[in-house]
């Protein structure tokens, strides 16, 4: 499925509701990683039972990373960089990050700090049949059924008000069946009509299934519900809310 996608510079509106699909060429900017960062704790992947073997390889999954800068800071927060640029040595990351918008992921790529261990393309997660190929792909070359660690920043939404119900919880049993571990940030209701509100007041078409979704109210929980009794999966934490009171889920397999 082709995804036309509508770019919006948030130097001209910082909403950001204000892009179809969330795609703006300077949204760290006024999201910076350490929003985000501050809530995920360092030993995340100690605790999680991913640093037990000394040069053990965990493989990470950044769906929808925009132009790197959350991907790039979460791979150095989460192997506790030294200072000195030395990475954590007892553990091996490697981390594949995608997002649809071309530009974003050429920006990404021209200024990825770790090229060995780090890797951008571009690439549409509700275009079933290509990302499924794409994954299964890079998981191969690792020899891996699965990442060890999925990640998934405000992404929910835009599937959700573009694409409808179905697509909102198709993209959850998507990423439950790409990963052991899911730190999930569903955007709250009030995002949603943020975005619609701003995409109308810049005089542009409201998204398709806004009026018509079903699934409304409290997010999280909804986006948890399904996981729960639909992916085989469950709530292993909550790190608490971000500045813009989205809630970070760590969930698991079961």
């Amino acid at each position: 499925m082709e995804t036309h996608v509508t770019r919006v510079n948030p130097e001209e509106n910082e909403d950001p509701g204000a892009a179809a699909y969330g795609n703006f060429i300077d949204y760290y900017t006024f999201n910076p990683p350490e929003n985000r960062l501050s809530l995920i704790p360092e030993t995340l992947l100690e605790n999680i039972g991913l640093r037990s073997v000394s040069g053990e390889r965990v493989l990470m999954l950044d769906v929808g990373c925009n132009s790197e800068d959350l991907s790039v800071a979460l791979y150095k927060h989460l192997l506790q960089e030294e200072a000195s640029g030395c990475v954590f040595p007892k553990i091996k990351l490697y981390l594949l990050g995608f997002d649809l918008d071309q530009d974003l992921i050429h920006r990404a790529q021209n200024s990825n700090p770790f090229p060995q261990n780090i890797q951008f393309i571009p690439l549409d997660i509700t275009d079933d049949a290509k990302s499924q190929a794409v994954l299964e792909s890079y998981l191969g070359s690792f020899g891996c059924p699965r990442f060890h660690l999925c990640t998934c920043f405000a992404v929910t939404m835009w599937v959700h008000l573009n694409h409808g119900d179905a697509a909102f919880l198709s993209l959850l049993s998507r990423l439950a069946s790409l990963c052991e571990y899911l730190l999930l940030e569903a955007q709250p209701w009030k995002c949603y009509r943020s975005a619609a509100h701003r995409l109308r007041k810049l005089g542009r078409s409201d998204f398709d299934h806004f009026k018509t979704l079903e699934i409304r109210g409290d997010m999280a929980a909804h986006a948890r519900e399904h996981l729960e009794k639909q992916c085989s999966m469950e709530l292993m934490q909550s790190f608490g809310n971000t500045t813009w009171d989205r809630s970070l889920l760590l969930f698991r397999r079961r």
